[in-house]
């Protein structure tokens, strides 16, 4: 596998790997699929950010994963701190994709002086939270039932760490 920034060509791959958790879980509170075109302009917006978007690419080119920080509130004092997000291809969990994505992203985020890396976790996610945890981020909120998806209310929990 190899890790490398996002660019618009990418952007079709990364709508069906992401559509995938839109359709059938409660990780995304999207209730409707991404297109090609939408996913691109939201690479677009976090790239002309100064912020990294990074895909996972197979031995054979094809994208098997994708993570990314973005701006975590729009107004200056935030400036140091983001929101992080992975997300895998169906059927790649478990084979340490996430960790080599994440390894790569927090780098990148250290080098550009951010701060804090800030990660939102629909609830429950168990391999999520192994996931925040193994890069030293902890349980800082938990919101009860603020989404709604599958005819079930959805707790969110925050976790963050110190770069």
């Amino acid at each position: 596998m190899t890790v490398r920034m996002a660019n618009a060509g990418d952007a079709q791959a990364i709508a069906v790997i992401y559509n995938h958790y839109v359709v059938n879980t409660i990780v995304t509170f999207e209730e409707e699929p991404v297109t090609g075109a939408e996913m691109a302009r939201r690479i677009e917006d976090v790239l002309a950010s100064s912020l990294p978007w990074l895909v996972a690419d197979d031995d054979k080119g094809r994208v098997i994963g994708y993570a990314y920080a973005a701006k975590w509130k729009a107004r200056a004092a935030y400036r140091y701190s983001v929101e992080t997000t992975v997300y895998l291809a169906d059927g790649h969990g478990e084979k340490g994709l996430g960790t080599l994505l994440y390894t790569e992203l927090f780098r990148l985020l250290g080098n550009r002086g951010i701060h804090v890396a800030i990660g939102g976790i629909a609830l429950p996610n168990a391999a999520s939270i192994a996931l925040h945890e193994k890069f030293g981020m902890r349980k800082v909120a938990h919101f009860q039932e603020v989404g709604f998806k599958f005819g079930r209310w959805l707790d969110v929990g925050y976790w963050e760490v110190t770069l």
